[in-house]
């Protein structure tokens, strides 16, 4: 069955405020960890025009890379997600970076961040929250829930719903890799 990650993101103007609201609503986040994700070009599309993305993401010794298909809505950012997991360690990353290279794939850009994590039910849907400080970008919350086509609009509801709950209003479809390149 086909998995879409529904998610829309939010620029943080209260870091203080948000995870005030985040607590009430019966939310906590996590330490911070670290994210690396370098983002790559296809040799013959331009992910650009197609809005798509390959990442290879590292959090600690942890690896994956994801594909993240075109959006399929114009207020959020709902999209087909395929990630997988890849060996451990830096150099297992570096290595399936040289591996996407030798196959025509070129290296664009790398996002760090430092992320937070809290999970919040909402009308019965999971929804994770992920409070980003991005180098070169700035401080945002991601609201995401996983779901199949017949969940869709289900989880874009409860994901407006929460977004009203925490008074997150600036919301933002861009991706951090778009913000990072138009810096």
């Amino acid at each position: 069955m086909m998995q879409f990650e529904v998610e829309q993101k939010f620029l943080v103007a209260d870091t203080a405020k948000l995870i005030e609201h985040v607590t009430q609503a019966g939310g906590q986040f996590a330490a911070p960890i670290e994210q690396v994700d370098c983002y790559y070009a296809h040799p013959v599309r331009d992910f650009a025009r197609t809005d798509e993305a390959v990442r290879v993401r590292s959090v600690g010794e942890q690896n994956c890379v994801t594909y993240k298909g075109p959006k399929i809505d114009a207020a959020t950012k709902t999209r087909r997600e395929i990630e997988v997991g890849i060996a451990s360690g830096r150099d297992a990353a570096q290595q399936f970076g040289e591996f996407l290279e030798a196959v025509g794939f070129r290296p664009v850009a790398e996002v760090r961040k430092q992320r937070s994590c809290a999970r919040i039910d909402c009308d019965g849907v999971e929804i994770e929250l992920a409070l980003d400080e991005v180098v070169g970008v700035g401080t945002y919350v991601e609201l995401e829930a996983m779901a199949d086509e017949s969940q869709l609009d289900e989880r874009r509801g409860a994901i407006k719903a929460l977004a009203d709950r925490l008074s997150l209003t600036q919301s933002e479809r861009r991706s951090y890799l778009e913000l990072l390149l138009e810096r």
